[in-house]
């Protein structure tokens, strides 16, 4: 069984998937054809690969809530906001030759586990993420992957993103909970009640689908050299906004598939 320090490595017909344990449990190469579809701008965990946010995608406000009756805060590892959850820059543990696990701990105020798995097809990647809290907990989930803009002999990336909503940002960034018509582009936005599955293109070269349970979707395309589409289970700075609780023995899972052509 390979330690943390060994990428996985899946490969199913022209897909070749690497995930690194040791690097917050991301997938840090995707290849199509021998084409590297997978990001890094710049140093530091938050910028490069496809990684899990958990047990909060996002940002929390201030890195401040409040949960039944007690207050927390938590490290501003993006000042002056928490962001994307505290196991994309830890070490995970093999579980197996395709699931890894990381325990939930300090900085996070509870008791849980985290465990992610992925099944290489050769036309489709499906990846789990399953939160098991020991104690009740706030917490909501999902991926931040970065995509290269451009890739070996094709035309710059396209997206097809048709989002129904958008949830409204106030001044310092953070999302308000109500819901607005969305804006044109550039997006660092959350959306939801989209027409269809968001689709990215390469032209001349490779077409990836992007479908997940998840109801929310951050896109941010602010750069000229990556774009990230990041399905998450609820909006950032949920805990704030009356988000979903975790209970134990009722564990909270979820998908994301990568379809390609």
């Amino acid at each position: 069984m390979p330690d943390a320090a060994t990428p996985l490595v899946l490969e199913a017909g022209a897909a070749r998937l690497e995930v690194s344990p040791a690097d917050g449990g991301r997938v840090s190469s995707f290849r199509l054809d021998g084409r590297e579809l997978i990001a890094r701008v710049d140093a530091g965990p938050i910028w490069w690969g496809s990684y899990p946010m958990a047990p909060f995608a996002g940002r929390i406000r201030r890195g401040a809530f409040t949960f039944r009756g007690r207050d927390y805060t938590l490290p501003l590892n993006m000042a002056p906001h928490a962001i994307h959850g505290v196991v994309f820059d830890r070490p995970w543990d093999v579980v197996s030759g395709d699931t890894i696990t990381v325990r939930l701990g300090p900085p996070w105020p509870f008791a849980g586990r985290v465990s992610q798995r992925f099944v290489l097809d050769p036309d489709a990647l499906m990846v789990t993420l399953e939160l098991a809290a020991q104690e009740p907990m706030p917490a909501w989930m999902g991926w931040h992957p970065w995509f290269r803009r451009q890739v070996d002999g094709a035309g710059p990336l396209e997206l097809d993103f048709r989002p129904g909503a958008m949830y409204e940002r106030d001044a310092e960034g953070i999302a308000t909970g109500r819901l607005i018509e969305p804006t044109p582009p550039p997006w660092d936005d959350c959306f939801r009640d989209l027409a269809a599955d968001p689709r990215l293109r390469w032209p001349g070269g490779p077409e990836l689908t992007i479908s997940s349970n998840c109801v929310d979707w951050v896109v941010f395309n602010q750069r000229d050299d990556a774009i990230c589409v990041e399905p998450q289970s609820a909006p950032p700075d949920a805990v704030n906004l009356d988000g979903p609780v975790v209970e134990p023995g009722a564990p909270l899972v979820a998908t994301m598939e990568w379809r390609w052509r």
